[in-house]
């Protein structure tokens, strides 16, 4: 990695990240006033195509999901993604316009992951200005599906049914902008969607008959007594909870959504486990002490699925972006989280996340802000570049 980043051809590109840093604040300005609500990320996805199209890429394409690709040939075997999520948080019709205050600039969704897209070309341009080749074929990836229910849809496509499925070596993702946080384990997740449902009825008239409601009461409080695991972590969370009709109406329909997280597949299991006894038990308890032929039943529908997969302290991408974020200066740990890393990490294709800038705050509010500051900003994104060429290995 010295050697590397200590090469002419290296400081090259540094200096073509210099020169190019106002184009990629531009970028990240163009990009972040384009709206990419969750399933709704097709308007952003056009603009990056066209902006990949002015770089000299050997192929831009837009798969059957909406992820934006754009290949950079190498001379010789092995393909290496580098992506970042297309989507944000926010819903249709969010104020979108960057507000600048000095070097901190303020728009939903500039950090998380706005900053990472507009990197995607700063990369590209830096390889181009510096004449770099390397030797595996590098695919840059702007991939839909990463937030909330999005379900990591994109990149599940992209390794699972994609044209390059079963092709891929290695795998970065930029998100975020902490550069002292080095995702290498998945942090699993299950979602659902339970409804219990009953015949319903006048709260007076019909008092006795089996009450969803009772059963989803009885559930949600038997979730609160499962004990967990500190480590490996495992979570759980009643997210939402509603239906019914009026108050002197016996609900016909009642419904939660639950969120099920862990660090290790093993235990995620077991919590679901527990999630399905509470709620055959909720039922049997209301039905038992329900009027003679009336029942409530219940529909269960995963929403979410996210792999878990095992923190890894090195290895193949660990090692070289963890070497290459300590000599740009930053403090790498090595942590779990929930993101697109998780579909590779779980199928063994060696993968981390990595961040996209050098200060931010306020993710997932309307105040969510980056620092801009050109020395922070470039120093971040050598230290990137450095870490996806030591593995794609200059030609």
């Amino acid at each position: 990695m010295e050697r590397l980043i200590g090469s002419a051809l290296f400081r090259k590109a540094e200096a073509g990240l210099s020169a190019g840093f106002d184009h990629f604040l531009q970028d990240l300005v163009t990009l972040t006033e384009v709206e990419a609500p969750p399933f709704m990320e097709e308007n952003r996805g056009k603009v990056f195509n066209e902006l990949l199209k002015r770089e000299r890429l050997d192929l831009v394409e837009t798969d059957a999901v909406g992820n934006v690709i754009g290949t950079r040939k190498g001379t010789g075997a092995g393909r290496i993604v580098v992506a970042a999520h297309l989507d944000t948080v926010f819903p249709a019709n969010t104020d979108l316009r960057v507000r600048k205050e000095g070097t901190r600039w303020y728009a939903p969704g500039i950090c998380d992951d706005t900053r990472g897209l507009a990197s995607l070309l700063a990369l590209i341009r830096a390889m181009d200005f510096a004449g770099i080749r390397t030797h595996s074929d590098i695919l840059f990836v702007a991939n839909v599906g990463e937030e909330g229910l999005g379900d990591l849809r994109g990149t599940r496509h992209l390794f699972e049914k994609g044209r390059y499925a079963g092709q891929i070596d290695a795998f970065f993702t930029l998100d975020g902008i902490n550069m002292d946080s080095l995702v290498t384990g998945a942090i699993g997740s299950y979602r659902y969607d339970i409804t219990f449902k009953g015949p319903g009825g006048h709260s007076f008239l019909e008092f006795g008959v089996a009450n969803p409601a009772n059963a989803l009461g009885e559930f949600v409080a038997g979730m609160a007594t499962i004990a967990v695991p500190k480590e490996p972590r495992t979570t759980f969370c009643v997210g939402m909870v509603g239906g019914g009709t009026s108050v002197n109406s016996i609900p016909q329909s009642v419904w939660a959504t639950i969120d099920l997280r862990s660090a290790s597949p093993q235990e995620l299991l077991q919590l679901d486990r527990q999630m399905r006894e509470l709620i055959d038990a909720a039922l049997a308890a209301e039905n038992a002490r329900s009027s003679p032929g009336t029942a409530v039943t219940v529909e269960i529908s995963k929403i979410g699925d996210r792999p878990a997969s095992i923190l890894r302290e090195s290895g193949p991408v660990i090692d070289e972006a963890f070497e290459a974020l300590r000599l740009f200066g930053f403090n790498p740990q090595i942590e779990y989280s929930s993101t697109d890393a998780n579909i590779p990490l779980s199928l063994g294709v060696p993968a981390v996340m990595i961040g996209s800038g050098a200060s931010g705050g306020g993710i997932h509010t309307l105040a969510e802000w980056v620092d801009v500051d050109p020395e922070a900003g470039q120093r971040a994104l050598a230290a990137i570049l450095a870490a996806v060429l030591a593995v794609a290995k200059l030609a």
